[in-house]
């Protein structure tokens, strides 16, 4: 049996851009996608903590150490500029393999940088 299983998730990220007329998207500094093991063009699911939504989309990769936060598109609509954010992605993995999976935590500080 398959089944989907949390991969990674960057916790508490803070949006710093929303641009409407753009082609859907979120745009994430590249120091958090490598640290989360999420690639350009991944399918993320993003929840807000200061609003409730819950929206699904595409990765593209920002430029590295800028702390961007981009949501593109229709999911400009769903965040404000300041609002914190939950990212994740998933993987299907076989049921005994899931079992071990430990998924990948990312905590950005207010800046959207890495801790260390």
């Amino acid at each position: 049996m398959i089944i989907e299983i949390l991969k990674s998730k960057i916790h508490r990220a803070k949006v710093t851009q929303a641009e409407l007329n753009y082609v859907g998207s979120i745009t994430i500094d590249e120091n958090l996608l490598d640290a989360a093991n999420i690639i350009a063009n991944e399918k993320v699911q993003i929840v807000n903590n200061n609003n409730g939504a819950r929206f699904e989309t595409y990765v593209i990769k920002g430029e590295r150490g800028s702390g961007i936060i981009c949501l593109n598109g229709a999911t400009a609509r769903l965040a404000q500029v300041g609002d914190i954010v939950i990212i994740m992605s998933y993987a299907h993995m076989d049921f005994e393999e899931a079992k071990a999976y430990n998924p990948l935590l990312v905590f950005p500080d207010d800046h959207n940088r890495l801790l260390h």
